[in-house]
């Protein structure tokens, strides 16, 4: 774990349960300006509680997160995205009715300065910065996620890869500092999956974005992570680089059970 004096993110012993289920115990981690960093587990390790309380959807009981130094424990949700903090999810979170670049647009207008009177008649300030916005979308994310053919349909219509591709442009429409990325390729092909790969780097390479990213493909994992951090049961049980994790011997039993790993060890 990087010293604090190095990171933009800072858990530090993030409690959670639900009931009487411990969700996340004692969770600390950090993570530099322009890292790309994995958080893997099991299914219910505690991965995506750990992304619902960086971006406030979740309240931690115990323990306290800061972004660029500031504490955003008892923030509201909808304060993020003002902060900088974008968030994708498992699940494709989107409005299914309308076009394409109408849900990329919603991302940015935290960032709209004209006020409600302003927007109401739709002129003046108001126009120039959707005119503005709509240009910056369509040169710098529509033509990064190689989206210019269906920026125009309806979102239902679409497959599920694109639906996720539209959903990183909305994330992205937020300029964000800091991006979650909840299971970016889950349910996809090779061909999808790679091509989300190669979007997060450009993301990364471009931007100078820090990417925090859950993912269940350990071969996307090993590929563009800088950091591995690894749950089971709401504990961290390691973090390290992808090629140390990867022989990390608790982790090997978290994933494959003692009688799989002491296997695994036999043929390595």
């Amino acid at each position: 774990m990087p010293p604090a004096a190095d990171s933009q993110l800072i858990i530090e012993d993030i409690h959670l349960s639900f009931g009487g289920l411990k969700a996340l115990s004692g969770v600390s981690t950090a993570v530099r300006p322009g890292e790309i960093v994995a958080i893997i587990g099991p299914n219910g390790a505690g991965k995506t509680c750990l992304l619902n309380c960086i971006n406030r959807f979740y309240h931690p009981e115990r323990g306290r997160i800061l972004f660029e130094g500031r504490d955003i424990t008892r923030l509201k949700a909808h304060q993020m995205a003002a902060m900088g903090i974008a968030r994708t999810f498992q699940n494709v979170e989107l409005f299914a009715h309308m076009t394409v670049l109408d849900n990329i647009k919603l991302g940015a207008h935290v960032h709209l300065s004209s006020g409600p009177f302003a927007g109401g008649i739709y002129y003046g300030k108001t126009r120039r910065e959707e005119m503005a916005l709509r240009k910056e979308i369509e040169e710098r994310i529509i033509d990064l996620l190689e989206i210019e053919h269906i920026r125009k349909k309806v979102v239902h219509t679409l497959p599920y890869g694109l639906q996720k591709r539209v959903e990183l442009g909305r994330a992205l429409a937020m300029r964000p500092k800091l991006l979650l990325l909840d299971e970016p390729c889950a349910g996809m092909n090779l061909e999808e999956t790679e091509d989300v790969v190669r979007f997060v780097l450009d993301i990364h390479e471009e931007w100078g974005t820090t990417i925090i990213l859950i993912e269940h493909d350990m071969g996307v994992v090993m590929d563009i992570s800088d950091r591995v951090c690894v749950l089971d049961f709401g504990i961290k049980i390691a973090e390290d680089t992808p090629l140390k994790i990867r022989h990390h011997e608790q982790v090997i039993k978290a994933y494959l059970g003692e009688q799989d790993a002491t296997y695994s060890r036999l043929q390595a």
